[in-house]
């Protein structure tokens, strides 16, 4: 069966994490710097420590080769969030420059991990180019989904396009909304989880019409999240295998359209490393390879 990186749905074979031991440091550290990141508490420290021990639990039932990135100095709690400084492709990976100012030392922080794991890098954005994992989906293998916002400008799209030429045959762009401003996380994973070749969760409510009548047109079945499970981090979705995903608990009317849909939904408590950073299972997991 071929291996891939160029999948948000296929069954996962390896991935990327960094333990809140690492991003979050101390109750010291939170307390000193949850506040200017826009977090929306504080989270406690030993609740995020237990959190994220049963969610990588889930990892290791499923067989999946869980890697973690060590400690750096130069990264604060944003670095959680690990799927928003790279984006593997099957030529090597993209290193990305992060549009929020202070998440600018994480892309170099992962590549030191890819570079000593001898990955190969296909390419580093640079200034002024801006991008983000977390505004990045594979709708195919040679079909990616890029949200054009305060994270990703127009020079990282256009340069996205340009590294990932030889493997992919589109790149669709989705205009994000103004929303909560430039302040708030809002990637297009934040409306946007493709959990089988035909099978998307979405927040319709804000995505924009062209970009979902695209999905429609692709075969997209689409899981609507109601309004009620938007900012519980419901449209955040991670297929683990194709139907087969992990969601924050909190969420049973999506929960339950999922499983109408024929999909298998985990559920993991998400309290402290999730709601309070708005990042859901997505953000948490940079998927290294896939297998069709």
């Amino acid at each position: 069966m071929k291996q891939t990186a160029q999948s948000d749905y296929a069954e996962l074979k390896s991935v990327l994490l960094k333990h809140p031991r690492e991003a979050f440091r101390s109750r010291d550290y939170l307390a000193a710097h949850w506040q200017e990141l826009h977090y929306l508490a504080m989270p406690d420290y030993d609740k995020a420590v237990q959190e994220y021990e049963a969610f990588v639990e889930i990892f290791v039932s499923h067989n999946i080769e869980v890697n973690f990135l060590p400690a750096t100095p130069d990264t604060g709690l944003d670095s959680i969030y690990v799927r928003d400084a790279s984006i593997p492709t099957d030529q090597g990976v993209l290193v990305c420059n992060m549009g929020k100012r202070q998440r600018q030392a994480e892309p170099a922080a992962q590549l030191s991990f890819y570079l000593q794991n001898n990955w190969q890098v296909l390419g580093s954005f640079q200034p002024p180019a801006t991008i983000e994992g977390g505004d990045v989906a594979w709708l195919r293998p040679d079909i990616l989904a890029v949200g054009h916002g305060y994270r990703t400008n127009k020079a990282g799209i256009d340069m996205l396009r340009e590294l990932t030429t030889p493997t992919v045959k589109e790149v669709v762009v989705m205009e994000a909304p103004h929303y909560k401003g430039p302040d708030d996380v809002f990637h297009l994973m934040s409306v946007l989880s493709p959990v089988d070749h035909n099978l998307a969760v979405v927040y319709s409510p804000l995505m924009t019409v062209p970009f979902r009548n695209y999905l429609l047109d692709l075969g997209f079945e689409l899981v609507e999240v109601p309004d009620e499970e938007f900012d519980t981090l419901g449209s955040n979705v991670l297929a683990i295998a194709p139907r087969v995903c992990i969601m924050v608990a909190g969420n049973p009317v999506t929960k339950s359209r999922l499983q109408a849909a024929g999909a298998e939904v985990i559920e993991f408590s998400g309290e402290e490393i999730c709601l309070k950073g708005n990042g859901g299972p997505t953000c948490l997991t940079r998927p290294l390879m896939r297998q069709l």
